[in-house]
């Protein structure tokens, strides 16, 4: 479902990415864990092309992302094609990115009937049944502002969602919380990850990507340095400094 090869990506001479490689079968959950500044938030964004790679590629159930290939050469397409291939791809944001003077349905409806074209009255009832799915069912009609973060979460959750993504990208989506909101949210995830839904979670979370991930990554330093099942990565790390990294955290 979701192909990265060599993706290189630098911010003038800081290297973010460094040649990183990383496949997701469909129905997959794959959890990358790192140090700050290791080029985990870099990654999820530049698959779907919120930055844009210097080197390598990436796509998505075959269809490369950002770029069309002509003559060996990758050209870049146009803002519109850009936007048509983000309503596969969901994306929770650490600070949920809410619209703060819509209501919760409305926010979730938005991308729906204003990308999708998809008839309003169509749009609100599918809305309202990601509202129930998140346990979100009586706030419909609150603005952000009125709920908690855990439940602010839960419906930028749901927005994603709405699009019906081939793929979800969370990154850290529980950093923003206070401790006692984080397990709502992962609940939530939780249920995804059992309803087969691909999804690659960026996490501190290391009791979470134990029990959902299907693979865990390791990165530092702008590569993957390790990657494999939970229990191994987490339990038996072959690299020095996923080793150091873990023993930090858990």
């Amino acid at each position: 479902m979701v192909d990265v090869r060599g993706v290189h990506k630098s911010y003038g001479p800081t290297q973010v990415l460094r040649g990183v490689d990383l496949r997701v079968r469909a129905g997959e959950v794959t959890v990358v864990l790192g140090p700050s500044g290791s080029g985990k938030s870099t990654l999820l964004r530049s698959i779907n092309h919120l930055e844009k790679v210097n080197r390598g590629w990436i796509s998505i159930d075959g269809e490369l992302i950002g770029y069309r290939r002509s003559g060996g050469k990758l050209y870049e397409l146009k803002e519109k094609d850009i936007l048509r291939q983000r309503t596969h791809i969901g994306f929770v944001f650490q600070n949920f990115n809410l619209f703060p003077h819509l209501t919760v349905i409305e926010n979730i409806i938005e991308a729906p009937v204003s990308v999708l074209r998809r008839p309003r009255r169509e749009a609100v009832r599918a809305a309202e049944r990601l509202l129930a799915r998140v346990g979100l069912a009586d706030k419909a009609d609150a603005h952000p502002r009125q709920l908690s973060g855990g439940q602010q979460q839960r419906v930028a959750i749901a927005r994603a969602l709405a699009l019906e993504p081939k793929v979800l990208l969370f990154d850290e989506p529980t950093s923003a919380l206070d401790p006692e909101l984080v397990g709502e949210v992962l609940d939530v995830i939780k249920d995804l990850a059992r309803t087969g839904t691909t999804m690659i979670i960026v996490t501190h979370e290391i009791g979470f990507a134990r029990e959902v991930a299907d693979t865990v990554v390791f990165m530092d330093g702008g590569v993957v340095l390790e990657q494999g099942p939970p229990d191994a990565v987490l339990d038996q790390p072959r690299h020095e400094r996923t080793r150091a990294f873990l023993s930090k955290v858990l």
